[in-house]
C-alpha cells in the first residue's frame, strides 16, 4: 500500500511540474532607431512572452551593443549562435547579391506601394534565407524611405555630381555612381564623423534616423528623393532553431509577429516620414522632439525621371548580371509585375 502511494504521489508530482519555457536569444537592429525602440524591443520583450502565457522567454540585445559587424548577422544566424537575428537585409547582399532586389529604389514613394512591394518580393527572400543562412523568415519591416542628407549646398539631383556620397545598398551606390557622384562605403555609425571631417559629403538613410543619430548637427540640406528604397528589415529565426518549435509555437510566432510587429511598424512608416522630415527641416509640427533647420530640397519631376531612367537601364541591368538570369526572371513575374518594372534579362 505505501508503495503504490509512492508511486502516486511521484506520478502527481511529475505532473505538476510545470513544462520549460523556451528561451530565445534575439539580435535586434540597431538601437537607437525608432525600429527597435517603438517596436522590436516592446515585442520582444513584452508582447509574445505575454501572448504565449510564460511558455516563451526571450534575451533580447542588437547587433551594435554586441559589437557585431553587419554582415556577420545572418551568416552568425546561420550557424546558430543566436536564435533569431534582424537586420537591414542590403546588409547580406555580400553573401547574397539576389538578395538587393527586396529593396530595389524609386519604384515605391509611399508605404502602401513600399509594402506590396516586399510582399511580392517574400518568396524570393524566404528562399535566400532558407539556402544561404538556413533560416526562417519571420517578418519583414521598413525603416522610412532611404533619402539623401549632405553638407554642401545642393538645389536637387545634378548638385550630387562629383559629391562623395555614402549610399545604403549597392544598388543605391551604382545609381549614385550613374549619376556623376563617387559612391563610398561607410557603416551608419560611422557617418556623422565622416561627413563632419569631409570624407563624405553626403549620405543616405531614412530620415528618422538620420533625426535619431543626429545627422542634422553635421548637415545642412535634405534631399527628400528616396535614392535608396525603404531598407526593409529582415526578422529570421535559425531554421533548426525553428523546426524544433512545436507546430503550436509556431503558429503563435508567425501570428504575434505579424500582428504585433510588421503590421504596425508598416503603418507607421508614411507619417514617419513626414513627421521626420518636419523634425529635420521646423516645416511643420515634429512630434518626437525639438526641430531642426535643415534646408528642404524637393526633387523635381526631371530629378525623378533621371533617377528612374537609371535604374530600369543601368542598375537593374547590373543586378541581373551579378544575381543571374534565374533570378531576373523570377524577380520580373513575381515583383516586376507588381511595380510595373522588367528587368532585362539575357
Amino acid at each position: 500500500m505505501k508503495l503504490k502511494l509512492a508511486t502516486a504521489f511521484l506520478v502527481t508530482s511529475a505532473l505538476a511540474v510545470p513544462a520549460q519555457a523556451e528561451m530565445l536569444s534575439v539580435v535586434g537592429s540597431w538601437s537607437n532607431l525608432p525600429l527597435h525602440r517603438q517596436y522590436e524591443a516592446p515585442f520582444w520583450n513584452e508582447i509574445l512572452p505575454d501572448a504565449s502565457g510564460g511558455d516563451i522567454e526571450v534575451a533580447l540585445t542588437t547587433h551594435n551593443e554586441m559589437g557585431l559587424g553587419v554582415g556577420d548577422v545572418f551568416n552568425l544566424l546561420a550557424e546558430g549562435v543566436y536564435d533569431v537575428a534582424m537586420t537591414v537585409g542590403d546588409y547580406a547582399v555580400a553573401d547574397a547579391p539576389e538578395l538587393e532586389a527586396l529593396d530595389v529604389p524609386l519604384i515605391a514613394l509611399d508605404a502602401e506601394s513600399a509594402r506590396a512591394k516586399t510582399e511580392a518580393a517574400r518568396p524570393m527572400v524566404e528562399d535566400i534565407f532558407r539556402d544561404r543562412f538556413n533560416s526562417h523568415v519571420l517578418a519583414i519591416a521598413p525603416y522610412p524611405p532611404q533619402i539623401v542628407f549632405c553638407n554642401a549646398e545642393i538645389a536637387g539631383l545634378e548638385d550630387l555630381r562629383g559629391l562623395k556620397v555614402r549610399g545604403s545598398g549597392r544598388m543605391t551606390a551604382k545609381l549614385l555612381e550613374a549619376l556623376g557622384a563617387e559612391g563610398v562605403n561607410v557603416d551608419f555609425g560611422e557617418v556623422p564623423g565622416a561627413l563632419q571631417r569631409g570624407a563624405i559629403d553626403c549620405a543616405v538613410t531614412g530620415a528618422g534616423s538620420g533625426y535619431n543619430a543626429g545627422w542634422w548637427e553635421v548637415s545642412s540640406h535634405l534631399l527628400t528623393l528616396p535614392l535608396g528604397g525603404w531598407d526593409p528589415v529582415v526578422t529570421a529565426i535559425n531554421l533548426d532553431r525553428w523546426n524544433s518549435l512545436s507546430a503550436e509555437m509556431q503558429e503563435l510566432i508567425t501570428t504575434e509577429i505579424k500582428t504585433s510587429f510588421e503590421d504596425p511598424a508598416w503603418a507607421s512608416a508614411q507619417d514617419a516620414l513626414v513627421n521626420d522630415v518636419a523634425c529635420l527641416t521646423g516645416i511643420g509640427d515634429c512630434p518626437h522632439g525639438e526641430s531642426r533647420s535643415m534646408v528642404l530640397v524637393e526633387a523635381s519631376e526631371e530629378d525623378f525621371a533621371t533617377a528612374r531612367r537609371i535604374l530600369e537601364t543601368e542598375v537593374l541591368p547590373d543586378w541581373a548580371a551579378r544575381a543571374g538570369s534565374d533570378w531576373a526572371t523570377r524577380w520580373n513575374e513575381e515583383v516586376g509585375s507588381v511595380v510595373g518594372v522588367t528587368v532585362p534579362v539575357n
